[in-house]
């Protein structure tokens, strides 16, 4: 009963107070929808577990190049060989993902996520079947199994579709069953709807999947399959100098594989702690804030009290109406989340691939949800709720309220000064990304064209193609076209040994370049520095081969001497390449990667044409793109244009990670400082207030009004001073950990906490200027009347 008192007198006293509650809900609610948005996207990723019979005995395993990411890419040999010689396992299973071509009886053909997959798939992970049954081990390629989502968007749960048959990559297979409703594979967000028998195929890249016995570690697992991995190499299963330098791991997988984990999982991390100050910046406002109400309610408190009620009855009041506060912003923020949910869903989906992320709202959410808005409410709360239950003696201002309000703002200016500075840090660290490229990103266009249903062989596509070069150079506003087989960030490469003249490689040293195939003029278009000897012709074609190396292969192999002239032979070939330039480094297949040794080879002479060209322009390259298909389809009117892009975008999407968390930070970084502005405006505001007979008598005693406005902009001085006094050491232990989650993060902290300090000064000045305007023109005589 009095639970239900206090909940209804709280609720009068926050109508009562509509701008208070109002600018508290909205604080709170930006703080933990945030929260609830990442955690959501964290939870998708990181937490919820896979649909199948016990996931947490489910482990994946990894193998890791020095200074590469791990990879879950094995082959059937190696799953054969790890299969039968592991003790650690009751079983394992492979997957190989894969896009197939699939053509039902009277549709179009479409292109379908799916994956071939071991006999035992799916009996190992305790799936029963929908519809019909599922693959088995005595299967082979003639069945498919397809996703309950493909069952029923396809046939709407149509039973009649077991015994159907589907062409798969011009192969027909009979459809033998519907998985389960909810799987769709191992992989979180690679939602997979096909999936095809193994078969004993020889295939590669197959994802690894095992169950540990009972008993069994995962650090026995490591042990045992460190060895196991060197067995395979001795028994010829993988050889070579790069397989050798790879080491195999087991890592947990009942959450799923862990690609998404690696790519997302510290960006989302580092994000969390950006949300969760945030959140502790708008818990310290409304906090300060209702301990000025707290001081101007005193009197009430006093009578209350005088009346009978105990203080502690006092002190759950407070809490009470706290909670309360918290309660709606929690509300409001879970609406906010939702929004803010699809937001970051499609940053993450800006990128070269598109993930189907299932990040709604689950128990797991709405249980972390009501766990912040329970902690925040008691976090804020408890300062009102001690003063509350301690003082009730004077209703007048005391120095240590005082102190402890602006300590809050203090601790608010702290915050909002490390979340700037982190903002622009990382800003800086992704300018610094941009700029380290090697070639310019601005003001180019990728075109990709599909031959392979035209009629021509690729050599048959030279003339063509040349005639094609020229109708894109004339295009007004184009500077230059040219092709490539790998242009920049597009996540694809080749590489061989190669064996260079006059250079003796060292014991177990890699042998290994990477290969590209362009056509003239590829350098000047894409802005990548030409540093020695000259570029491609359409000369080349009838004369000896001819390669350019990067600047990293030049220095390795020749040091300070030239390149120029030298050659080199690249495994599988029988004549070697001269060298005639060397262009500077250039990242094509991670921002942040070291530079690797890359050759260049001539399209046109090599006779390797492939369907990408590239176009400088001098306006905007997208406009380009009617010109571009017109061309097109003047030269090669049986070729369609598979895909138009610009240069920058395709940058940008190669870089998600870097681009949420830059995003985001710079989002809430802002909000951090509003926030912090709102406290400092509300807490001078309410100073005034309290202060107007004060004021009264300084004016009546000589004070002018500008004497007056200096005073409160002192406090307001006093108190950003002091946040930016302990914001220096926040800002430098925060860039350790943000350090410890970005890769490369190498910027100096020192110019971004410059720059947060003097944004999160110049704002706490703004903030206190209205107040103290109002200060400067109190009449003196009203001021001496007021109470």
């Amino acid at each position: 009963m009095d639970l239900w008192q206090d909940c209804r007198y709280a609720l009068r006293t926050m109508r009562r107070a509509g701008a208070f509650t109002t600018v508290a809900i909205l604080s709170l609610a930006l703080g933990i929808g945030a929260n609830t948005a990442i955690f959501s996207l964290v939870n998708a990723l990181m937490l919820r577990l896979l649909p199948v019979r016990e996931p947490r005995q489910l482990v994946e395993l990894l193998r890791q190049f020095p200074g590469d990411p791990p990879l879950n890419a094995f082959s059937t040999q190696e799953y054969e060989f790890f299969g039968a010689n592991n003790h650690v396992f009751s079983a394992m299973v492979a997957a190989g993902p894969q896009e197939f071509s699939v053509r039902r009886e009277g549709s179009d053909t479409e292109r379908l996520q799916g994956a071939r997959v071991t006999g035992n798939f799916f009996p190992e992970l305790g799936l029963a079947p929908a519809a019909g049954r599922l693959i088995e081990p005595r299967d082979t390629a003639t069945v498919a199994v397809v996703s309950w989502d493909f069952w029923k968007s396809r046939y709407q749960l149509d039973r009649r579709i077991l015994g159907l048959r589907l062409v798969i990559d011009n192969v027909p297979l009979t459809i033998a069953g519907v998985a389960p409703r909810g799987f769709t594979g191992l992989q979180p967000g690679i939602r997979q709807e096909i999936w095809l028998p193994l078969a004993g195929s020889r295939q590669g890249g197959l994802n690894l999947v095992a169950r540990l016995r009972p008993g069994a570690s995962i650090r026995q697992a490591r042990a045992e399959m460190t060895v196991l991995y060197r067995r395979s190499i001795d028994a010829g299963i993988n050889d070579g100098g790069f397989v050798r330098a790879m080491t195999v791991s087991v890592e947990p997988a009942g959450a799923g594989l862990s690609y998404l984990r690696q790519k997302f999982g510290r960006p989302f991390l580092l994000v969390m702690a950006v949300v969760a100050l945030l959140l502790l910046i708008a818990c310290t406002n409304i906090a300060s804030l209702l301990l000025a109400r707290g001081t101007a309610r005193q009197r009430e408190m006093a009578l209350r009290v005088s009346l009978g009620a105990g203080r502690l009855r006092l002190a759950r009041q407070v809490l009470t109406e706290s909670l309360l506060l918290a309660g709606a912003g929690s509300l409001l923020g879970i609406l906010l989340a939702n929004i803010g949910t699809r937001v970051l869903v499609g940053i993450v989906n800006s990128g070269r691939q598109r993930f189907d992320l299932d990040a709604a709202p689950d128990a797991t959410v709405l249980l972390f949800t009501a766990a912040i808005a329970i902690l925040t409410g008691l976090l804020f709360g408890l300062a009102p709720a001690l003063q509350a239950f301690t003082d009730l003696r004077r209703a007048a201002e005391t120095r240590p309220r005082r102190l402890l309000r602006e300590a809050l703002v203090a601790a608010q200016i702290a915050l909002s000064v490390v979340l700037l500075s982190s903002a622009m840090l990382f800003i800086r660290h992704l300018a610094g990304g941009y700029a380290a490229l090697g070639f310019q990103r601005d003001g180019v266009l990728l075109v990709t064209l599909d031959p392979s249903h035209s009629g021509y062989q690729r050599r048959q596509l030279a003339g063509p193609y040349r005639d094609l070069l020229d109708r894109l150079s004339a295009i007004p506003g184009v500077l230059s076209a040219t092709l490539c087989g790998a242009s920049p960030l597009s996540g694809a490469g080749a590489s061989r040994d190669a064996t260079v003249e006059g250079y003796q490689p060292k014991a177990g040293e890699l042998r290994y370049v990477a290969e590209n195939w362009v056509a003239p003029r590829y350098f000047e278009t894409l802005g990548q520095p030409l540093l020695a000897g000259r570029d491609f012709t359409f000369e080349d074609e009838n004369k000896p081969r001819v390669a350019i190396v990067n600047r990293t292969f030049a220095r390795q192999y020749f040091g300070d001497g030239s390149a120029l002239g030298k050659h080199v032979l690249l495994d599988g070939d029988d004549k070697p390449y001269e060298i005639v330039g060397v262009v500077a480094d250039a990242r094509y297949l991670e921002m942040r990667e070291a530079s690797g040794r890359v050759i260049y080879f001539n399209a046109f002479q090599e006779g390797r044409l492939f369907s990408q060209f590239a176009l400088r322009a001098a306006i905007p390259p997208a406009s380009l793109a009617p010109e571009v298909r017109s061309a097109v389809r003047a030269v090669l009117a049986n070729v369609p244009v598979q895909r138009i892009a610009t240069l920058a975008g395709q940058v940008d999407a190669s870089i998600v990670p870097e681009r949420l968390i830059v995003t985001l930070s710079g989002l809430f970084g802002f909000l951090g400082a509003v926030l912090a502005g709102v406290g400092i405006y509300g807490l001078l505001a309410y100073t005034v207030a309290r202060r107007v007979n004060e004021i009264g008598i300084r004016m009546a005693l000589g004070a002018t009004h500008r004497d007056i406005a200096r005073m409160v902009l002192a406090g307001a001085l006093r108190m950003a001073c002091a946040g930016l006094g302990a914001a220096v050491p926040l800002t430098l232990w925060s860039r350790r950990f943000a350090a410890a989650l970005v890769s490369g993060l190498t910027e100096s902290t020192l110019a971004s906490v410059a720059a947060g300090a003097a944004a999160m000064l110049a704002l706490a000045l703004l903030a206190a200027y209205l107040p103290a305007r109002r200060a400067s023109r109190v009449d003196p005589m009203e001021a001496l009347r007021y109470e």
